[in-house]
């Protein structure tokens, strides 16, 4: 047994303010598409310790559901199922302010805190090089203009204005703009607390994806 494993007084005591701990642990890695052995690999833990906290015969520490809430790409008041506060549903173009990394624009096009987080993106002709992205989630693309070249697993596609794509993160994925003029996108992840950065260029060196 790891030392992250090792029992404490909050792994094997009920608590009370965890009771729904169990099932959002389990809802929110399969939303994340990941298997039971993928998700306790990653978080340092045997697939038999994440099944038991995911049944609630153990209860998670405080370190578990930082990992945790990290792998999943959420934040640990989601683990723990408590309810965000109201948004705003409208989000007014004129209140919005574009982020670059990598090369890449982004424009918020949703709510920041929900499960889905919606952004308008503009791809310049030749950025990232070759960078082939892998993660939890699952992304969906539209393409508002221009033509954009998609490499999934092995295969590579050419999505034209008003194509669109729906596809499980975890498949290696590449997105290039293929003429100078580049390719604005549409762009909607379930990666609650995805960095811009992360999303636009990948894991950098040194921080772990």
């Amino acid at each position: 047994m790891s030392p992250s494993e090792a029992p404490g007084p909050s792994d094997t005591e009920p608590a009370a303010d965890l009771t729904a701990v169990a099932p959002q642990l389990r809802a929110l890695r399969r939303r994340a598409s990941l298997t039971l052995e993928a998700a306790a690999r990653a978080a340092g833990l045997s697939p038999a310790h994440l099944s038991r906290l995911e049944t609630g015969q153990r209860q998670p520490s405080l370190p578990m559901l930082l990992a945790l809430a990290r792998i999943y790409g959420t934040t640990v008041s989601d683990l723990l199922g408590e309810t965000a506060a109201e948004r705003d549903a409208v989000v007014r173009a004129a209140d919005t302010e574009p982020t670059a990394a990598g090369g890449w624009t982004y424009w918020p096009a949703g709510a920041p805190g929900r499960g889905m987080q919606a952004l308008r993106v503009q791809v310049p002709y030749g950025s990232q090089g070759d960078i082939v992205r892998v993660h939890p989630g699952e992304e969906w693309l539209y393409v508002l203009g221009g033509r954009l070249r998609l490499r999934l697993g092995d295969t590579t596609q050419l999505l034209t204005r008003g194509d669109s794509a729906h596809f499980d993160s975890l498949t290696p994925h590449r997105i290039a703009a293929q003429d100078p003029d580049g390719v604005e996108l549409l762009f909607v992840h379930t990666l609650l607390q995805s960095p811009t950065a992360t999303l636009c260029l990948g894991p950098t060196e040194g921080v772990t994806p």
